[in-house]
């Protein structure tokens, strides 16, 4: 073979390969687009085996066959209207006769009520409303000191405003918070909801309420989080672009990031979330956030964690699952001799032990994951030296197995201390309120507006971790916290966190 002819076979070579990659991107980008987002392989790959349920599907194709059988009737579960109303108020409306049709048909006598039956429940919306509350002080004097000119005046003590100057209460302020926060409302819509309870509050006077407020009363109580977030032994991290107008010396259009760091999901000393905002994406953001942190850190496989060097680092095997998902072939009828589909078999069990041992201690958990999962994690790495040289290193499958085999130190971490957790779902699912609010609300006008954001989602997310109510919680420290001392004396704060007994036991 001539030197052109190799040269040419090796061009048509890696054409081919390339041709193989960027068929992937597009069927990638594709289901990317227009596909569910789901992982899911059920809901993925319709119509083919599922991959995470295999052995029940296999026994469905096993299945007998489905005889008609003689209809019945189907009870009622008794209880159910009653129990999801019961801790309603409830209104008794009785329907009567009038005075002039209260008489008997068949001999014209006068009717008289002999009982009531009851017909059915119905629910009412009340919508909402609002009051102006005008504030009065008395002033008192004593008549008799007067008589003798002298002057004794006294005068109760009132409320600090939650804001200074301001018209706000703080349901007014909580009321715009939640919106916004919990479930996505944008400021320009609530702007319009005022305007239809009978009140013009623009959409700038809405965003100063939750600006002033969470950076004057919010901020503490997050500051005093984030020192206890720090003597866990266990933190997961995630971090998610969003777009911040007005920051000094860059373009709008510049990516931001907000970064989320919460406790373990296993026997954590308290539960927290905590949100920061930061104008990029270097891991020197975590180094400093998490300065004097020495335990655990789940994350993904994301570079810029590795500058946090005195954590113990542990990385997230749904990361691993999922690109061996996208990595299954979508031209092929038949996936179950696949490598993408040995690869998720595999993880899957490791996860599947996982779910057994959720109530365990974490003694115990760790016990069990050395007896059951250590196997099949040496197992999984011996498949992964065997494949790495059958399938192209840019191709989707090669890029899976590339990051399995190349995280695989990290990988294992979790067997070290039954606190870990196998994945970093918990951060990811800590993060998703953010990423659905975002697509409401697209950005955050300033750095200052981020900054308030990212405390009103830590306190939000904190409180259902905690398994409080949020805006309860809000109104307790805007109602409480106005009268303490927090300057001369912070360690006030403490008594104020949303797992102290009187939260507890005024916020469920």
């Amino acid at each position: 073979m001539t030197q052109l002819e190799l040269s040419m076979k090796n061009r048509i070579t890696a054409l081919e390969e390339e041709n193989v990659h960027l068929k992937e991107q597009i069927t990638y980008l594709q289901k990317y687009i227009f596909g569910r987002k789901t992982e899911k392989t059920a809901a993925v790959f319709d119509g083919q085996l599922s991959l995470f349920d295999e052995a029940e599907q296999e026994t469905r194709k096993n299945a007998p066959e489905v005889q008609t059988v003689k209809e019945h009737t189907r009870k009622k579960y008794p209880g159910q209207k009653k129990e999801l109303l019961e801790n309603l108020p409830h209104e008794k409306k009785v329907f009567t006769l009038e005075e002039n049709k209260r008489i008997c048909k068949r001999c014209g006598d006068k009717l008289v009520p002999m009982g009531e039956e009851f017909i059915r429940s119905e629910l009412e919306y009340i919508p909402a409303k609002i009051k102006v509350i005008d504030l009065y002080r008395q002033t008192f004097e004593c008549r008799n000191c007067r008589k003798n000119e002298h002057f004794s005046i006294e005068k109760p003590d009132i409320p600090p405003a939650v804001l200074a100057h301001s018209m706000a209460t703080p349901s007014a302020i909580i009321h715009t918070m939640i919106q916004k926060y919990a479930y996505a409302v944008p400021l320009y819509r609530q702007e319009k909801q005022w305007q239809q309870l009978g009140v013009k509050i623009s959409r700038a006077t809405l965003a100063n309420w939750i600006i002033l407020a969470a950076g004057e009363w919010l901020a503490p109580v997050v500051k005093k989080l984030h020192k206890y977030l720090l003597e866990e032994t266990v933190i997961h991290a995630d971090e998610t672009p969003v777009q911040v107008l007005n920051e000094q010396g860059r373009k709008n259009t510049v990516k931001s990031y907000m970064w989320l760091y919460s406790s373990g999901k296993y026997e954590p000393v308290h539960n927290i979330r905590i949100f920061e905002y930061q104008p990029g994406r270097k891991g020197d953001y975590a180094r400093e956030f998490l300065n004097g942190f020495k335990k655990y850190l789940h994350t993904d496989a994301y570079a810029g964690y590795e500058k946090v060097e005195e954590t113990i680092h542990c990385l997230c095997w749904s990361h691993v699952r999922r690109y061996f998902v996208e990595a299954v072939p979508p031209d092929i009828e038949d996936i179950s001799c696949t490598i993408a589909k040995e690869g998720i078999i595999q993880i899957n069990e490791l996860f599947k032990i996982e779910k057994e041992l959720v109530g365990f201690t974490h003694e115990k958990r760790k016990e069990e994951r050395l007896l059951q999962e250590k196997p099949l994690l040496r197992a999984f790495w011996s498949w992964l030296e065997t494949n790495r040289n059958k399938v192209l290193p840019k191709s989707k499958i090669g890029k899976a197995i590339n990051y399995a085999y190349s995280n695989q130190n990290n990988l294992q971490t979790y067997l070290e201390d039954g606190r870990c957790d196998i994945s970093n779902n918990l951060a990811e699912n800590s993060i998703r309120p953010f990423t659905i609010g975002r697509k409401n609300w697209l950005f955050s006008g300033s750095p200052k507006g981020a900054r308030a954001s990212a405390a009103v989602y830590s306190i939000i997310e904190t409180c259902k971790a905690n398994k409080i109510d949020a805006y309860k919680y809000l109104i307790y420290l805007f109602k409480h916290l106005p009268t303490l001392p927090l300057i001369r004396d912070p360690e006030l704060i403490d008594g104020y966190l949303p797992w102290s007994t009187d939260i507890q036991n005024n916020c469920k």
